[in-house]
């Protein structure tokens, strides 16, 4: 019997279905998530969180079943999917913040549970969803330490599982009846690339097992420098993900300890390693940690910007806690994780220049981290070299183009090139657009250079902030980070692609 409903294009029908298969990760993650408020004995949790699961098993319900029988997706499906899902997740991710505090009016106004009223607005805990997802750690929370359990935990949990990917996760629970080449869309998509074994399947398994270990030893050794364990629990989680969310009132400086900040920078840097990397090292193979051509800039460039940072610091701060907030502040910054150990609206433009510059490098590809990523950076300074080489030698000479210790074939140079090109280009013309928006709609108390240092913070997926993001945002400011967080976490083209296809829907 032919279905009633419309059939759309085929096309639609792959991007709806696995729409179906992506939402109700958000409802595992709120049944999931019950378990907080038994402890913690918040009742008016249980809920929002059922609601949330409910909406979202629903929501996916019918957007696959009657959709189920199509076709395999593609790439350009995947980019689609991998665009509108991610908005998708955020709206439903947002559900918890918003139904805690409209379904529990007397929690809400609690003088413990103060911040919760900001999440009455719906826009609010978009923006806390949209930033928890895409690992950046901007908040609308003015103190975190005041939120429910509860909410502390449902934000480091977005940051965790988003910093392996909505996508990644469902692969990973859904891998066995698709074929490679239909993950391998959805995962590429999602700003992955790296491939650990020859099959999809392989490669996510172990990426979670070195995910969960990582963040079982960064609990223990946040916990062991003095953390007290629930929010080693929780720090450890948005750490290794480099999301970067606390549940303290000011961040990592609440704690005033240099041993959590030693051991916080290890975390975080390691979470903007690839998990290839993490893998050789696994398997004993600890050269790795230098031989590796991106991690190996990745240590050059964290021990450059902290010397620079520290010697533009010292004259006003002195040299020890010039020291000591500088390597940590920019470890943070170019893990893109954004733990704040000091206050930077006072550091200087200089540094907050400094700090800039590594959150736009970000780190490795194949990470947890955001920003351009140090890859396409270095092919872009390879390449300047690799031209003027060209240019200076004989005619007809091979000149090799080298990556590390990998020598690329010249008929791929021109398409590494385009590609790091393309992304880079893309980058700053969206890191412009925002901060144009901003500087139109920010208090005039901010100047340029902390405008720049927000959006560029948003857009790399960082979190560090010089004040501007809070509740009192202007709506077109918050959309506005939302956007630029949104794009920074899928790398644009995917988000490119969605626009083209709502414009164009018979292409």
């Amino acid at each position: 019997m032919r279905s009633l409903l419309p059939q759309p294009t085929s096309d639609l029908a792959i991007v709806l279905r696995d729409l179906g298969l992506l939402v109700p990760v958000v409802g595992v993650m709120a049944l999931i998530s019950l378990i907080i408020p038994a402890v913690y004995g918040e009742a008016f949790a249980y809920v929002p969180l059922l609601l949330t699961a409910a909406i979202s098993f629903l929501l996916g319900a019918l957007l696959y079943f009657p959709f189920r029988g199509a076709g395999d997706a593609k790439l350009k499906h995947g980019m689609i999917i991998a665009g509108f899902g991610w908005l998708l997740v955020a709206a439903l991710g947002s559900l918890p913040f918003t139904l805690m505090s409209l379904l529990s009016p007397e929690t809400a106004f609690l003088p413990q549970f103060a911040t919760l009223r900001e999440f009455a607005n719906p826009l609010n805990g978009f923006f806390e969803a949209v930033s928890g997802y895409t690992g950046t750690g901007l908040t609308m929370a003015a103190r975190a330490d005041l939120l429910p359990a509860t909410l502390q935990w449902w934000r480091s949990f977005t940051e965790w599982i988003g910093g392996m990917g909505v996508i990644v996760l469902m692969l990973a629970i859904l891998a066995g009846p698709r074929p490679g080449a239909a993950q391998y869309s959805l995962y590429y998509a999602e700003a992955r690339g790296e491939k650990i074994h020859p099959s999809i399947t392989s490669t996510l398994r172990t990426m979670w097992w070195i995910f969960l270990l990582y963040t079982t030893v960064s609990v223990i050794a946040l916990w062991g420098a003095g953390m007290p364990m629930w929010e080693a629990v929780n720090h450890a989680m948005t750490g290794i993900s480099t999301g970067g969310f606390s549940v303290t009132a000011n961040s990592i400086a609440s704690y005033n300890s240099t041993a959590i900040e030693m051991v916080l920078i290890p975390i975080m840097l390691f979470g903007a390693i690839s998990f290839g990397v993490h893998y050789e090292l696994m398997q004993g193979r600890g050269r790795i940690l230098w031989r590796d051509a991106q991690t190996r800039w990745l240590w050059i460039i964290t021990l450059v910007g902290s010397l620079f940072l520290t010697l533009e610091m010292a004259m006003r701060i002195g040299w020890l806690p010039s020291l000591r907030g500088s390597v940590f502040q920019f470890a943070s910054a170019i893990s893109c994780t954004g733990f704040q150990s000091v206050d930077l609206l006072h550091w200087t433009d200089t540094a907050k220049l400094l700090l800039a510059g590594g959150m736009i490098f970000g780190g490795a590809a194949g990470s947890t981290a955001g920003g351009i990523k140090i890859m396409r950076v270095m092919v872009l300074i390879k390449g300047v070299q690799w031209r003027f080489r060209k240019i200076t030698s004989p005619r007809g000479a091979i000149v090799p183009f080298r990556i590390g210790d990998t020598v690329v074939d010249e008929t791929d140079v021109g398409q590494r090139l385009e590609d790091a090109a393309l992304i880079t280009f893309l980058w700053i013309v969206f890191l412009a657009l925002g901060v144009v928006v901003l500087l139109h709609t920010v208090p005039n108390s901010f100047d340029l250079g902390d405008v720049i240092f927000e959006v560029a913070s948003a857009q790399g997926n960082v979190g560090l902030s010089v004040g501007i993001t809070n509740p009192g945002m202007s709506s077109v400011a918050k959309l506005t980070l939302c956007f630029n967080m949104w794009i920074g976490r899928l790398e644009i083209i995917p988000v490119l692609m969605l626009i083209r296809s709502l414009i164009y829907r018979r292409q």
